[in-house]
């Protein structure tokens, strides 16, 4: 497929004599767009749960593998199909009722498209700061945010070819640049931590690394796999997905938990501005590479949501072409980056809480698909009849109320540090329950993968798959 043609199909099934590559193409998006810098932070989020080296290293390898696992399983189905992800969605919720998750997810991606932009900004504006002293601080921030804007925009117009493209050869160089930004930050790193959480700080690293990195992706799962052959292998298209999401950022997981066991001071910093705080402990002469490193990592992981995103609004209906659909959501993306860059005065607590909304919500979502695609449709021919039409079931009623009700007690299960968002979840726990290890480790995102899984089977096996 040309990569500098713009890609004609939307939410179609691809057809097959379209579809080439091998599943292990798929490590190199997913690794692409999951190697930024701020998985340094990650692993310094993790360590504040008050686990020490070896745990969070543990924990934090864990929830990035099994949260990566779901995106993969996902992928299958794009690979069966030829269809995105929220598409595939039709087959659990019914055409109309589709409508509730895809929204949410179009919601989850342009959310993320705004905030990685956001850091892209901040990190060039950090970076310029040192290059560059004389250039007004806003001046440099409206410059990067223009750059990085354009760009995401532009290949997501491009599509499918154009991203598998980009984010090979993006993860290259993010490759060498990584290791040798490894190298020079290596005397500030130690395993100076005791572990102070116990069994539920273990639990809670493991469900804050699934919520901080793949859970936020099974919902693209089947966007990149659908120009696969359908004659792939599955165990493939799952596992080369698994390992560009997973790995990258393991590396930079282990970073951050050593950072902070070598130079807590710089880790608390680095948790709240990764890319500023560790600039500054940076030689003058690796500061522009540390610079393409820094922005280049958010802007894989923006082109991935904003070529997902376009397809879930084209999943809702909105009858535009996938790439005016596209250029819709880049304008919101300016809009948000411009409110967190310009207007907002506060930003991680009200992140993290977005990650675990999102991570319970998700986590019930990719449930009840998982049980649907292997329970129901396991030879996966069925999606293509039944769901690219709007004749298709209106709503199927077992997938909704297993999403609604999984979802409902996974928000009551989790706690969150933004005060304003902290008032409407967490109501099925005391304030003393909030305060202890089991508050801490958002439990609510298991809870939720769980029950709706379990909704869901058990209400098919009654109902016989029973649409209205």
């Amino acid at each position: 497929m040309d990569t500098m043609a713009v890609e004609q199909n939307g939410i179609n099934a691809v057809p097959e004599a379209e579809r080439r590559g091998r599943p292990r193409d798929l490590f190199w998006p997913w690794a692409g767009s999951n190697l930024s810098l701020f998985g340094i932070a990650f692993g310094v989020y993790i360590v504040g749960l008050g686990l020490g080296v070896l745990p969070a290293i543990i924990t934090g390898a864990i929830g990035y593998a099994l949260s990566f696992l779901l995106v993969g399983l996902v992928a299958i189905g794009g690979a069966r199909s030829g269809v995105p992800t929220m598409t595939l969605g039709r087959a659990p919720f019914g055409y109309h009722g589709n409508k509730l998750p895809t929204a949410f997810s179009y919601i989850s991606n342009v959310g993320w498209e705004i905030v990685l932009v956001t850091l892209s900004a901040q990190s060039g504006k950090a970076i310029l700061a040192r290059l560059a002293p004389g250039v007004p601080a806003t001046t440099a921030t409206a410059l990067c945010f223009a750059v990085a804007a354009v760009v995401v925009i532009v290949v997501g117009v491009y599509g499918h070819a154009m991203i598998m493209a980009v984010q090979r050869y993006l993860t290259y160089v993010f490759v060498v640049l990584t290791v040798v930004y490894l190298v020079l930050m290596a005397p500030k790193l130690g395993v100076s931590l005791e572990s102070t959480a116990g069994p539920g700080g273990w639990a809670g690293g493991i469900i804050f690394a699934m919520t901080l990195l793949g859970l936020g992706w099974v919902n693209c799962g089947a966007d990149y796999s659908r120009y696969l052959p359908s004659s792939s292998r599955p165990r493939s298209v799952a596992l080369w997905t698994m390992l560009g999401g997973a790995l990258p950022p393991m590396v930079l997981l282990v970073f951050g938990v050593l950072l902070a066991g070598g130079d807590p001071k710089l880790a608390a910093v680095a948790s709240v501005d990764p890319v500023a705080a560790l600039a500054g402990a940076l030689p003058t002469w690796f500061l522009l590479p540390y610079l393409l490193t820094a922005i280049g990592g958010f802007l894989a992981g923006a082109i991935m949501d904003i070529y997902s995103s376009g397809l879930s609004m084209l999943a809702l209906g909105v009858p535009v072409r996938r790439h005016y659909a596209v250029l819709i959501d880049g304008v919101l993306m300016v809009l948000g980056g411009y409110y967190l860059l310009f207007v907002s005065t506060s930003f991680l607590g009200t992140f993290q809480a977005f990650l675990a909304i999102a991570g319970v919500v998700m986590a019930a979502w990719v449930a009840i698909f998982l049980v649907d695609m292997w329970r129901l449709r396991a030879g996966g021919a069925a999606y293509d009849e039944r769901l690219l039409r709007a004749g298709a079931p209106a709503l199927n009623l077992a997938g909704l109320v297993s999403l609604v009700v999984a979802s409902v007690v996974g928000l009551g299960l989790i706690t969150s540090s933004d005060p304003n968002i902290a008032k409407v979840v967490g109501f099925l726990m005391s304030d003393e329950v909030k305060a202890g290890t089991f508050g801490m480790a958002n439990i609510g995102v298991v809870i939720a993968l769980v029950l709706a899984g379990l909704l869901y089977f058990a209400i098919t096996s009654v109902t016989r798959r029973r649409v209205v």
